[in-house]
């Protein structure tokens, strides 16, 4: 279980928003998602359309009439995710907790109880660095500060560093920070500028994902929904189903990354032969057999693997980015989702990898680190309703292979 605090003193930075977002696209990965809104404004639960009376204040707080135990006041948002909602009084609690004996483990000893019930706790920090937001650093594994692209956040950043660092000191408590790129205006050469400056500023923090301006994401908080409920193929869900599918890759031992995949890889050529076949057990499986044994495929399965392999089409993508660190291709062909097979490996500068598609008219986009672009070398493209341009490729029915 991993607990993750985001936070930023800044206001507009996109704090709540992120905080929303991503606890519901870690809980669409598969992924127990616990949002605890920590903030006063309670911007996370109106974002929701979560209402309570109760609150985390009722949990924390010795002067409350109404004492309640943090099981009684979880609220169910969708299948994997639940909310822990907050209200006006939980800016008491500033006050209430200047003068109390370990102050800063209030929040961590509420916490306890549930930390083998959920995959991921998530803390939408006040936009303050007074005593709740330490308390939910001093909880956590790793904070995520969002920034938009500007001079004041980038000095904003620098100022809740010195909070951990802080903590590190006097709490003796280690926190990894991240930094995460929001509202970013890809039409804004200023965007850009700021960008590498934080590039160079925060080497190795940055996320390679880059959340970038959407009006969705606002239009889906005034509907009180995750913006993947509000509208599954937005630039804003799938930049943050981008996001937790990074977390989570991260978050994955690299000797497991792929037995967690649980899937098959096969090999067929076109003229209905196996060459070979590799499977690719589960954890389940590597856990419950101490020698592994591969059986073959049954005569029914080779012919189904072979049936399906004549409809597909080898489509070669590439793109030139000789300083590039990640290039994945995405679009309508894998309902714009990312994984380890559209990740594309570099050769000389070149990125590109192949995919078997069904013959038909598909629309894609590269992302390189964390930033989405269009093949500039293909011209076939149409604009797509986020105001950028999406390239089109066609797999026709033929024995050679497809290039956009």
């Amino acid at each position: 279980m991993k607990i993750i605090s985001i936070a930023n003193q800044k206001g507009g930075c996109g704090k709540t928003t992120t905080a929303i977002n991503l606890a519901s696209a870690l809980s669409q990965n598969g992924r127990k998602v616990l949002l605890i809104d920590l903030d006063p404004q309670a911007h996370a639960s109106l974002g929701l359309d979560v209402e309570s009376q109760d609150s985390i204040y009722n949990v924390i707080s010795r002067l409350t009439p109404r004492k309640l135990k943090i099981e009684n006041i979880i609220k169910r948002v969708a299948d994997s995710f639940d909310i822990v909602p907050s209200n006006i009084l939980v800016g008491t609690l500033e006050q209430e907790l200047s003068d109390e004996i370990g102050r800063e483990l209030k929040l961590s000893e509420i916490l306890n109880p549930l930390r083998s019930q959920y995959d991921y706790i998530l803390i939408d920090c006040p936009p303050s660095l007074g005593i709740l937001t330490v308390n939910a650093i001093r909880v956590s594994n790793e904070m995520i500060i969002p920034v938009e692209t500007s001079r004041f956040s980038m000095q904003g950043v620098d100022h809740l560093m010195d909070i951990v660092n802080l903590v590190k000191d006097r709490l003796n408590h280690v926190v990894s920070c991240r930094v995460l790129v929001t509202m970013f205006d890809s039409r804004l050469r200023h965007s850009f500028a700021m960008l590498s400056a934080f590039k160079e500023r925060f080497k190795g923090l940055l996320f390679d994902t880059i959340v970038h301006i959407n009006v969705k994401l606002k239009e889906s908080a005034v509907m009180g929904k995750p913006v993947d409920a509000y509208d599954k193929y937005c630039r804003g869900s799938k930049d943050y189903n981008t996001l937790a599918k990074e977390i989570i890759f991260n978050d994955t031992p690299k000797e497991l990354r792929k037995e967690e995949k649980a899937t098959k890889v096969v090999k067929v050529e076109k003229v209905e032969k196996i060459q070979e076949v590799e499977a690719v057990e589960t954890v389940e499986e590597i856990e419950t057999a101490a020698e592994p044994t591969f059986q073959p495929m049954s005569t029914r399965m080779q012919e189904l693997v072979a049936e399906q392999s004549k409809e597909l089409f080898k489509t070669t993508f590439a793109i030139e980015a000789v300083n590039a660190k990640s290039v994945y291709v995405t679009g309508s062909f894998n309902d714009w989702s990312l994984d380890d097979s559209c990740r594309l490996q570099q050769v000389n500068g070149r990125w590109e990898v192949d995919l078997e598609l069904k013959p038909g008219v598909y629309k894609y986009q590269f992302i390189v680190d964390g930033v989405w672009k269009e093949d500039s070398k293909n011209p076939r493209k149409e604009r797509n309703s986020f105001g950028d341009i999406n390239s089109l490729v066609e797999v026709k029915a033929d024995e050679s292979p497809a290039t956009p």
